[in-house]
């Protein structure tokens, strides 16, 4: 499912790339939001209303973080190409192990740094075409932090129980906070039907069900196994924008692309041995049929 997210995150690139030619950044992130929190609390209102006041200071937490992450994001792309921001957001792949041991005493083993380092190095070479930091790249590299510590704060504490509740109250502040960075300049709406129709797309399916599956998704996940799988966004937004943006495919794009894709199997191939070796330690710790009978 989170797999699926990231490919409907990557799906929208190329039409955010369109729709803030003609409407500012911070308007599009507040009006996308607030439709996606209307219609998630019209379709979830009695499981938003059945939220614990934790859980309701929980999504209110995680809205914030991701909100600011948006935020932080947009000002950074200002300041520095759309490539480099990309490449500096996505190191929130390797910052989500580094908050998760930090922070929370996670132990981190050396495959997973080793999964974690591969994608940054696809991240680059996907992204990267010349590298220098300034304003941007570290204002950029603040919305990464944010970023992790969402998927951190969701590894840890959300339930598949609340996720939707959850989802909801997230994407409520995330509005309201974008909403108060629009507003001095004065809100401008999309114009004509296909910007509305991006826009509309944008908030029921990259926004409010991407929003809740991610919940419910990084209930089933550690943190860092679910960054690493988000990693795949820009190896999917590279694919659309092959498929559908009239974009080349690159060798730069397939070799970047590739060595994520290899980060993401080497986690989950880790997962699988490892299910594998607790399934045989039980079956080797359980008497065998045989002797069950001859006891009897």
């Amino acid at each position: 499912m989170l797999l699926a997210v990231t490919a409907v995150w990557g799906s929208t690139f190329f039409l955010i790339r369109d729709l803030v030619a003609t409407v500012p950044a911070a308007d599009f992130i507040a009006v996308r939001f607030a439709i996606a929190a209307l219609v998630m609390l019209v379709l979830f209102r009695r499981q938003t209303l059945a939220l614990s006041r934790a859980d309701l200071r929980l999504g209110a937490g995680l809205g914030v973080l991701y909100g600011l992450a948006q935020l932080l994001q947009t000002v950074g792309l200002q300041h520095t190409a759309a490539s480099v921001s990309g490449f500096v957001t996505g190191t929130y792949v390797v910052l989500t192990p580094v908050l998760a041991a930090l922070l929370l005493r996670d132990r981190i083993d050396a495959v997973t740094w080793g999964a974690a380092l591969l994608t940054t190095a696809g991240l680059a070479v996907l992204s990267l075409r010349g590298f220098s930091v300034g304003y941007g790249e570290g204002v950029t590299l603040a919305s990464a932090v944010l970023y992790a510590g969402h998927i951190v704060v969701l590894g840890r504490w959300s339930t598949p129980s609340a996720a939707v509740g959850l989802a909801t109250v997230q994407a409520g502040v995330i509005a309201g906070i974008t909403a108060v960075a629009a507003v001095p300049g004065g809100l401008t709406l999309p114009d004509g039907t296909g910007q509305w129709a991006s826009l509309l797309y944008m908030a029921v399916v990259a926004g409010a069900a991407a929003l809740w599956a991610q919940t419910w998704a990084q209930a089933h996940l550690t943190a860092t196994r679910a960054a690493i799988v988000m990693a795949m966004e820009p190896v999917f937004a590279a694919l659309f924008a092959v498929l559908l943006g009239g974009e080349d495919a690159t060798t730069r794009l397939l070799v970047g692309g590739g060595l994520v894709v290899a980060s993401m199997y080497l986690v989950e191939l880790r997962g699988v041995l490892a299910r594998r070796r607790r399934r045989g330690a039980t079956a080797a710790d359980d008497p065998p049929v045989e002797a069950l009978h001859h006891d009897v």
